[in-house]
């Protein structure tokens, strides 16, 4: 007989409480419920592989045996359990489902629950890059998602690592559910003359020392045009 590792099955260490093994258990079961994998053909059998270590390690005297006999703990008595188990499980979506469904989601346990809840699709995540020249002002972006363009709008300001939320375009939502939401986080790519701190932009001009130590006017460049300046006599290196 083939030893199999019901703790490695659910990815707990054998000194897991039983706390432990229930939630390892719930987290594994939604994550490769059939109904919510329909593309993937191993679904059903990670389904039950995951019910059947469920089923022994959640049962005090089961795992025990299975803990000090290893391989041999089905021989004798539990060879017709374990035939039992296997025939109680051939089928997805029935009683084992149902108390599926009731324990993650409430409400009566029936055989067609699994086809009664709606799931909440998967949430997109995107980065875009932006000089500094495009947070100054608010404006407009169109981008592609899931060959949809979807137009939004950037706000003036927007800093680096800040991330906005467009509802609804995300993952399609499962059996009639809600899709999930997308989220754009913006980098701000580092300007060649304009330093932004807050929300206070800087930059670094050279003057004569002529117009240093008289004074004068200086005209130079922003991210709104030119401007002129006036220098006040005796200014100072790093002013």
């Amino acid at each position: 007989m083939t030893y199999i590792d019901y703790y490695k099955i659910l990815g707990i260490e054998k000194t897991a409480t039983p706390s432990d093994i229930k939630s390892a258990y719930r987290k594994l079961a939604r994550k490769y419920h059939p109904d919510l994998n329909p593309n993937d053909k191993n679904a059903k059998a990670n389904f039950q592989s995951i019910n059947e270590a469920n089923s022994v390690l959640s049962d005090p005297a089961n795992r025990k045996k299975y803990d000090e006999q290893g391989r041999d703990w089905q021989h004798a008595s539990n060879f017709e359990n374990k035939k039992q188990y296997q025939e109680s499980n051939s089928n997805y979506s029935d009683q084992e489902f149902s108390d599926f469904f009731e324990s993650m989601f409430g409400g009566a346990a029936n055989a067609n629950r699994s086809n009664k809840v709606r799931f909440r699709g998967e949430d997109y995540h995107a980065e875009l890059h932006l000089n500094l020249i495009d947070t100054y002002k608010s404006h407009q972006q169109t981008l592609k998602v899931k060959g949809e363009n979807i137009r939004i709008t950037i706000p003036a300001g927007i800093e680096n690592g800040q991330t906005i939320k467009i509802y609804g375009h995300g993952g399609q939502g499962v059996k009639g559910g809600p899709n999930g939401d997308l989220y754009i986080t913006f980098s701000i790519i580092d300007h060649p003359v304009f330093k932004r701190l807050g929300n206070n932009i800087y930059a670094n001009v050279e003057l004569n020392l002529f117009t240093a130590v008289l004074g004068g006017e200086f005209t130079m460049e922003t991210l709104d045009g030119k401007v002129k300046l006036n220098v006040k006599p005796e200014t100072q290196n790093g002013s």
